[in-house]
């Protein structure tokens, strides 16, 4: 009779943890900030299709690094939930902590019971109003929860790329600087990213209810101070 193949519980999380990190990394990077006027969202992801960044509900969005299929999964779940609660409660009831508290719950289940975890890592960010601050919400592949309150990065070689930020990042100053800034630390030693390969949202507030909005690519080109494909 063969012996049944034992691995220590420790050994097994580390397997799990070193599989979803090296997943994560792979892909490429996005960086969620804070300043005066709101929070903006940056990522490198050439799709024009497939979205990294989305809407969640009036103040909140969502950002999603690692398998696309599994993180949009999690966005559309995102939805459903803040409907719902904003339907049977009061809109102004769904925030960004309860979002991140469900992720985190999900996210470390499927880690703890499951054969594979996700590969993502995902950016809950709601914009402040007169009762709350804008925060960032940065949920790991084990339902680990970080509250951060000027930036996060999530993705690729987020240690490399937060650390360039960090020395570019100005809360105080225009979008476009943070834009430039958040364009910067994503290229690292490569050439500057393009306009085309940004994907870009904000949340600020125009005394609308809902406060998110993506930016075109000619938008983002003319904030970047980049030429137009073809114009030199």
């Amino acid at each position: 009779m063969s012996m049944p193949f034992y691995v220590a519980p420790e050994q097994l999380m580390k397997d799990r943890a070193d599989y979803a990190r090296k997943g994560i990394a792979r892909g490429r990077a996005l960086i969620g900030a804070v300043w005066e006027g709101g929070i903006i969202i940056v990522a490198e992801n050439p799709s024009r299709s497939l979205h990294k960044l989305s809407e969640i509900y009036d103040r909140i969005a969502f950002g999603g690094v690692g398998k696309y299929n599994e993180f949009d999964q999690l966005r559309v779940a995102g939805i459903r939930h803040a409907d719902l609660k904003g339907y049977a409660y009061a809109r102004e009831d769904v925030d960004a902590r309860s979002l991140a508290n469900l992720y985190a719950q999900y996210l470390g289940t499927v880690f703890t019971h499951e054969m594979k975890p996700l590969e993502v890592e995902i950016l809950v960010a709601e914009l402040g109003n007169g009762h709350r601050e804008s925060q960032l919400f940065q949920i790991l592949y084990d339902g680990t929860v970080m509250d951060e309150r000027e930036f996060a990065v999530l993705g690729g070689d987020a240690d490399a790329i937060a650390e360039r930020f960090r020395a570019l990042y100005d809360a105080s100053g225009p979008r476009e600087r943070l834009l430039q800034s958040a364009r910067d630390a994503l290229s690292g030693q490569r050439p500057p990213i393009g306009a085309d390969d940004l994907e870009v949202v904000v949340l600020e507030d125009r005394g609308e209810r809902r406060c998110f909005r993506r930016l075109e690519v000619d938008e983002v080109r003319e904030a970047l101070g980049d030429q137009p494909e073809g114009s030199a």
